[in-house]
């Protein structure tokens, strides 16, 4: 449902946490809840699984194209991940953004800086923290997708992840998911109605001077 009766621009949200924090059920919850929310689909260089669909779950690119689309800046934010490369485009992005439709991404803090550096003006930037790091082990644990190795190279990486919280506009400290999942919901409330965002603001407030004028 819109909130306005003039356009308004889409805004780019990101949610960033250590692993097991809950991101991913937030960000499940978010898309059944929010009509004008889609997920941001990333370019990679790695081969399809099973199941994955071309422009559904990634965008699956060659090696030089995505060295093309770095070079040419057609790319938000890019890394690299066990040997494969993955990045935003930018023209799907905007091309929501533009139509008033707003974009999740699921990245970490390294990514959300790049955004920063080339659409700050578009970001909302929300971090997501366990409420103990005794519960976030415990998640960890629950969900055994992950050997005890790997939960304990989780738990030591979580530390770093968490000390940029500064960089983030929001903090929600995940007790309860569906209160999490509220939270969020309230942020973009705002963060829709913010002056420069709401684009048809400036000619709907002058058709209404000029009533008055007339």
């Amino acid at each position: 449902m819109a909130l306005t009766d003039f356009p308004r621009r889409g805004l780019m949200i990101v949610l960033s946490s250590p692993s097991g924090a809950g991101k991913t059920v937030i960000s499940k919850e978010l898309m059944k809840l929010e009509p004008l929310l889609s997920l941001s689909i990333s370019a990679t260089t790695r081969e399809p699984r099973t199941g994955e669909e071309n422009g559904v779950h990634y965008y699956f690119v060659s090696t030089d194209e995505f060295n093309s689309m770095k070079k040419n800046g057609e790319l938000l934010e890019h890394a690299a991940v066990f040997g494969n490369f993955y990045g935003t485009p930018k023209k799907a992005v905007e091309k929501a953004l533009s139509s008033g439709k707003d974009v999740l991404f699921d990245i970490d803090w390294q990514g959300t800086q790049q955004l920063a550096q080339k659409a700050s003006q578009d970001l909302c930037r929300i971090f997501i923290l366990p409420p103990s790091m005794e519960e976030l082990g415990k998640r960890l644990v629950t969900r055994a997708q992950d050997s005890e190795e790997i939960i304990r190279n989780r738990m030591s990486k979580a530390a770093d992840e968490m000390s940029h919280w500064p960089e983030y506009d929001y903090i929600i400290v995940n007790h309860d998911i569906e209160k999490s999942v509220h939270q969020i919901q309230s942020i973009l409330i705002a963060e829709r109605l913010k002056r420069e965002r709401q684009t048809g603001l400036v000619s709907f407030v002058n058709n209404m001077r000029d009533e008055i004028e007339k």
